[in-house]
């Protein structure tokens, strides 16, 4: 999972980074709520840990744009405000959860898996793409005509990528950042999503000529 971390603090940015990487998370630190904000429009984050008080944008503002912008990730706020208007104020401008510093590392880790867990599968595991295909997010099962179709890992992956971000564009550079991590030749990345699209029905990804793939669904 890649996270996006805003904390204006050194030493709990710090703590929190070293240790979700400990447990094999991916972490991008930002102290700015700008610049944090800019980032989540190009790059994929699949889950945001938002301090509120922070330079130049804060986290509920950061976290009401995104809204506005109708990009969805699964949010927890993380402050030392105890004052229940803020607690509303954060729930209403759509996060998952909301922790209280100062708090234990390995709370974090469970409040992120329920997170996680409730924003991507509440409704069902399995995600309907049209012309009778399924996708089950937790087993990353493909299922066409009730049959499964086997997926490469980095074609498992390409695919989550595309339904997390369904109905926008993903650009070439967006998958090589979620899925690889580092540089990976555009090329290869196409024949990768070649191949993928060549194990589902016509229409489900739909090549958008010189921006990216998307999956638009209602």
């Amino acid at each position: 999972m890649k996270i996006l971390l805003l904390e204006d603090e050194y030493a709990l940015r710090i703590s929190i980074k070293e240790f979700l990487e400990d447990i094999g998370y991916t972490v991008e630190c930002f102290m700015d709520g700008f610049e944090a904000y800019s980032a989540i429009h190009e790059k994929t984050y699949e889950l945001l840990l938002l301090d509120v008080n922070v330079p130049s944008m804060s986290g509920f503002s950061l976290l009401e744009n995104l809204r506005k912008d109708e990009i969805k990730i699964p949010t927890i706020f993380l402050t030392s405000m105890t004052d229940i208007s803020n607690v509303k104020k954060g729930y209403e401008r759509g996060c998952c959860d909301y922790i209280r510093k100062p708090f234990d590392l390995e709370e974090l880790e469970l409040r992120i898996n329920q997170a996680y867990k409730s924003f991507y599968t509440d409704d069902s595991d399995l995600i309907d793409l049209g012309y009778d295909t399924f996708f089950n997010m937790t087993k990353e099962q493909l299922l066409i005509n009730n049959e499964e179709i086997i997926l490469r890992k980095t074609e498992k992956d390409l695919l989550k990528v595309l339904i997390k971000n369904k109905n926008a564009v993903v650009s070439v550079e967006m998958f090589q950042d979620a899925v690889w991590g580092e540089y990976v030749e555009p090329a290869t990345i196409r024949v990768q999503l070649k191949n993928l699209r060549q194990k589902l029905p016509d229409g489900i990804i739909t090549n958008r000529r010189s921006l990216g793939y998307i999956i638009e669904r209602k």
